[in-house]
């Protein structure tokens, strides 16, 4: 599926459940963030995200600081690689990808399994993180 295919799917709420891995969101987020103002983007993406949860009967999924987190990661990557093909944007970006999380870097394993974590937007809490700011 290309990214239009994709997006299309993803915006409608047809995009299947089985269709729906992590890489798959990832590329997801990278389109919105190339296809929108990040505000708009983490805006919009989390909208459809949450909509597609519900669909599929999976409301506990959405999780509020990992969305927003990735999306301003993958911006920030996007900026610095200027790239039109996601292919090669993750090859040199594989860890969005990998285990552990790229999260892992930024936040304790406690804030990101907290409730309000996953209901609102919480900044990152690890030192290095902060310490590269």
């Amino acid at each position: 599926m290309n990214d239009l295919d994709l997006f299309r799917a993803f915006e409608s709420g047809a995009l299947p459940r089985e269709a729906f891995s992590h890489r798959v969101h990832v590329r997801l987020g990278w389109i919105y963030v190339g296809r929108f103002p990040l505000t708009e983007a983490i805006e919009r993406f989390a909208a459809r995200l949450k909509s597609w949860a519900r669909r599929h009967e999976l409301d506990g999924l959405y999780h509020e600081t990992i969305t927003w987190a990735y999306l301003m990661i993958i911006n920030e990557r996007r900026h610095k690689h200027a790239c039109d093909d996601f292919d090669v944007f993750i090859a040199a970006n594989a860890d969005l990808l990998g285990k552990p999380s790229v999260l892992d870097d930024y936040y304790t394993r406690e804030t990101l399994d907290s409730d309000h974590a996953r209901q609102s937007y919480v900044m990152p809490d690890k030192a290095i993180a902060l310490k590269a700011a």
